[in-house]
Parts: C-alpha cells; structure tokens; sequence
C-alpha cells in the first residue's frame, strides 16, 4: 500500500517511555519494544492528533532543521514495524501476536523480593562478590585449575560429573534472571535451546523495557549474583574439605563458574555484562556499531552497514572495540590455560589404556571417551559445511 504526505494514519496503541537517551515505544498490541529519537516521538504525537503528514513534515523541519524530514518514509517504517493500524481507512492485517513471555507468573513477587530487594542489591550481593575475591587472594590454594574436572580415574564419569554439575549451575543462574523479574511483578520464559551440541537455557527479558534504566541493571545481574553466592558456598566447602570427593566437587563448581565468568567478559558475544553496559550506556546497538568502527582496521570483523550510530554514541562505540578485543583475548587464554591443557591430559591419560585387555574396565573407559570425540568432532564438521553452505546459496 503506498504512502503519500496526503495519506491519513491511524496507529496501534503505543505506550512511549523516555530513556536515557531517546525514548522507548512499545506496540500494546505485539509487546514489541522500539528505540526512537525525539523527532520519532513528536511525529508519531502529532500523527495520532490526527495532524496530516504534510503539516507534520513541515512543522519538524522548522523545529529540526539540522535533520532530515521524511514523512513518508518514517511511515513506512512504521508499516514494516507493523505499528500501523489503517491507511486512508483500510485496516492493515498483520499476523504477527504477543509473544512477550508470560510465565512463572506464579512466583508471587513477594518471594522475589526475598533475594532481591534495597539490602541484597546494595550490600549482600557485591560484599559477597569482594569476598570471593579476597578468599582467593588468601587462599591462592583455591585459585581454579584446569586439572578440577579429574575427579575420578574414569574420564567418562568425569565428563558425566562435569556436564551435569554444569547444567545445574546454568539452571541457578537462569533462575537469578527469573527472581529478578518477577520482583518487579513481570512476567519471565525460560527456554531450552542448543548451540552446535551443547544444551543451553536462556531467560526472556523483554519485559524490562517497561522498567527504569537503574532497574533493569539488576535483571542482567541477577543470574551472576546468584553465580557468586554458589561460589561462595562452594569455596567455604574447599576450605573446610580441602580433599575427597567432595572437595574436589566443590573445586570443580568454582572452576565451572570462573570460566563462565570470564565468558561474560567477553563483548564479541551478547552477555549478561555486554546488556548491563548496553543498558548504562543507552546504546543498544552496541555491538552492531562496535563492529563497524572495528571492520575498518580488521577485515575479519562482520559488520552490519545498516546499523546507525546515534548522536553522542561514538565514545562508547569506541570503548566497545577495546572491550570487544580484550574478550577476544580471554577467550585465547581460556583455552592456553584450561581447555587445551585438559584435552591433552584427556587424551594422554586415556589414549594408553586402549591397549589394555578387553576385559579391563578403563579400556572401555578410553574407547568411549575416543567414541565420544569422534561424534563430537562429526557435529563440528557438519555444522561448518552447513554454515558453509548456506552462505553460498
């Protein structure tokens, strides 16, 4: 349906909050989120005060006239944002419903509030973080090593122990998100997904944008703070049972959460930390600029050269290119110092016992380990070539 200045709007029912910035818009109707400047805002005002488009047009060009008025074009916009109810009186029919989350609406607000209120946020959640920190400096004994997930001799129950201690620990963060949320009296979804073969879960947050720039802070937090409060446990543990099963359970949750850590320090990913600096800064293209600003001094870097970075967003996009470099570092020195030291422990510990009897139980022991890195190095093969493939049609 073409748009003309002539043309007459009607638009769903919006509900426009300012940020710290800009302002956020929300369709009542589809629970969808938008970011928009002031200029947005004043026309989609007038365009509701049943205002023609081409006094709209002419009223923001003298009131911006450093800008670049469009009318119609922002009208388009607005179609394909399906904020649009009718045109000229033609009802515009869109198949698109709410999906905003809409569940553990039975976690009364008030249980929440329990682990997340004035007191917890401002003094029991970082003292406990600055404590865990100290623990470790006095206690240099508990410093993770890559060597905590050898628990057993047997490295298939290792690798059980380990993938099941960390889908736990997944699950207690997640559930950090969900109690922060649901303080506010909002709703949350958790959902069960994978990348390439690793199960993950992740919380719908969408419902935050109804909430104050300083309150959703907490709801990217939520998932580390409860992170820390297992870590504290778990390093009281090692220093009361410093040996056994049980401690080396215990240093096994400290080193699964330390390296979950330092993944959250890494900005080429969309993190719980990368959303709390999106929401401090009021950039919430972060990434999407970041890489641009990158993508001229390093090729390999992907960019989107749709992405537009906002007035007074360049310091911040520059800062992210440090960030985004520093994660990318990390990520190097997880694997110098934990992944690639564990796969070769792995590999020369259980390599040996396949010439062991076929009666020996660590012979089976090494041909399921052996069996388990073949299917693991199939599904990598196979999801590159289907990446690949997809690229090229």
């Amino acid at each position: 349906m073409k748009i003309s200045l002539d043309s007459q709007l009607i638009l769903n029912p919006l509900t426009i909050r300012q940020d710290k910035k800009n302002y956020i818009v929300e369709d009542s109707q589809t629970g969808d989120f938008f970011e928009m400047p002031k200029i947005c805002i004043d026309a989609i005002e007038m365009i509701e005060s049943n205002i023609s488009l081409r006094e709209i047009e002419l009223t923001l060009a003298q009131e911006y006239p450093n800008e670049k008025v469009d009318l119609v074009d922002f009208s388009e916009q607005l179609l394909e944002l399906g904020l649009i109810r009718e045109i000229d009186g033609e009802k515009i029919h869109t198949a698109k419903k709410n999906e905003q989350p809409r569940g553990f609406t039975w976690l009364a607000p008030s249980i929440a509030k329990l682990f997340f209120n004035k007191v917890t946020i401002r003094n029991l959640f970082p003292s406990i973080i600055l404590i865990n920190i100290l623990l470790i400096i006095m206690n240099p004994e508990l410093m993770p090593s890559y060597a905590d997930i050898f628990i057993f001799d047997a490295m298939t129950f290792n690798i059980l122990t380990y993938t099941g201690i960390s889908l736990v620990l997944i699950l207690i963060h997640e559930f950090g998100h969900i109690l922060a949320i649901r303080a506010h009296g909002l709703p949350a979804q958790l959902s069960v997904g994978h990348r390439l073969f690793l199960v993950v879960f992740e919380t719908d947050l969408s419902p935050a944008w109804k909430l104050e720039p300083k309150q959703r802070n907490v709801l990217y937090l939520g998932g580390i703070f409860f992170d820390q409060t297992v870590v504290f446990l778990a390093l009281i543990g090692c220093i009361i049972l410093p040996s056994g099963i049980v401690g080396g359970l215990l240093a096994l949750i400290v080193l699964d959460i330390f390296i979950k850590s330092i993944y959250q320090c890494c900005f080429y990913m969309k993190t719980d930390l990368y959303y709390l600096c999106e929401n401090m800064t009021g950039c919430y293209n972060l990434m999407e600029n970041g890489k641009q600003y990158l993508s001229r001094w390093l090729p390999f870097v992907k960019a989107d050269s749709t992405t537009q970075t906002f007035q007074d967003e360049g310091k911040f996009v520059r800062m992210y290119g440090v960030f985004y470099l520093v994660g990318v570092l990390l990520t190097l020195s997880l694997f110098v110092f934990y992944f690639i030291p564990q796969l070769v422990h792995m590999y020369a510990y259980t390599l040996p016992e396949l010439m062991q009897p076929v009666g020996n139980p660590y012979f089976w022991d090494a041909l399921i380990f052996v069996g388990q890195t073949l299917i693991m190095i199939g599904l990598l093969a196979y999801s590159w070539h289907k990446s690949r493939t997809s690229r090229t049609y």
